[in-house]
């Protein structure tokens, strides 16, 4: 079997449970199916308030600087944000300031937010394709938004939202052919 892709998911919701979170996760699960994974989430619920004490890297205590590094070493990144206010929250936004200046050059970058409303859907367009342009990071054509009405709690329950957590799942994994699952033929 070949090594695992190391997808690394950014959840940017600092809340507990959260519609961003079970769109990482549902995104994760069809990248899974398709691919030999090694996935990682990095939770801002977790993190917020020690990241957002520091105004540098030098500032973070270990555990988040850990979770920077895996950030920088993935192979696949998952960046998802929820919707504040119309764009993504500011804590989001400092975690990839402390990331390194050159970190995700050529990184391919999966999109992904949730909001309110279908009204915000372009935040992937107008927030985050011009953040991790900025990054030079590779964003994959499709990304993925989601509406409250979506979901049933904090579960994928849209037919719609489904087929384009697939769609974006594979177009992904056609990067990545080296990590496709084997599927076995019966003789």
């Amino acid at each position: 079997m070949s090594t695992p892709l190391k997808i690394v998911a950014v959840n940017g919701s600092t809340q507990q449970p959260s519609r961003t979170f079970a769109l990482v996760r549902a995104l994760i699960a069809e990248l899974d199916a398709r691919l030999h994974v090694d996935a990682h989430i990095v939770n801002l619920a977790d993190i917020a308030r020690p990241l957002g004490s520091a105004l540098w890297r030098t500032e973070l205590p270990p555990e988040i600087e850990a979770e920077l590094q895996a950030v920088e070493g993935a192979d696949l990144l998952i960046a998802a944000s929820p919707v504040y206010r119309g764009a993504y929250p500011g804590h989001f936004k400092h975690l990839f300031d402390l990331v390194g200046q050159e970190a995700l050059v050529d990184k391919p970058v999966l999109l992904a937010a949730t909001g309110g409303s279908d009204r915000h859907a372009l935040v992937l367009e107008h927030h985050l394709r011009p953040l991790f342009s900025f990054l030079q990071a590779l964003t994959l054509p499709i990304g993925v938004y989601a509406a409250t009405a979506d979901f049933d709690g904090y579960a994928v329950r849209s037919p719609a939202l489904q087929d384009r957590i697939r769609l974006a799942a594979d177009r992904a994994a056609s990067h990545f052919a080296a990590h496709r699952r084997v599927t076995l033929k019966a003789a």
